[in-house]
């Protein structure tokens, strides 16, 4: 659960796109390689173990697994944008248990 702002800065897909005419992830625009294997072919690929870019979720603790706040759980049970905190949804009326 992202704001409008935030969904600019969320992580690209592994796949092409279908609309080829402006898409900027295929062969005809030069965006890739042919026989590149994409996830692979990553600099910042993310490493769930790895303690150096590793960020937790403030509530819970758990490892993110792109940059943001707030996990995914997190930041439903709260009403807020997981990257930047901005509330989004009023969950007040919301059956919710604890956990």
């Amino acid at each position: 659960m992202v704001c409008e702002k935030c969904e600019k800065k969320l992580a690209k897909v592994a796949c092409p796109d279908k609309w080829k005419d402006g898409a900027n992830n295929t062969i005809e625009s030069g965006g890739r390689k042919i026989n590149e294997n994409k996830l692979l072919s990553r600099r910042n690929r993310w490493a769930p173990y790895s303690k150096e870019k590793a960020s937790n979720c403030k509530i819970c603790k758990s490892a993110l697994h792109q940059e943001g706040i707030y996990c995914h759980n997190c930041a439903y049970s709260k009403g807020v944008c997981s990257m930047c905190g901005k509330q989004v949804l009023d969950t007040s009326v919301y059956k919710q248990s604890n956990r």
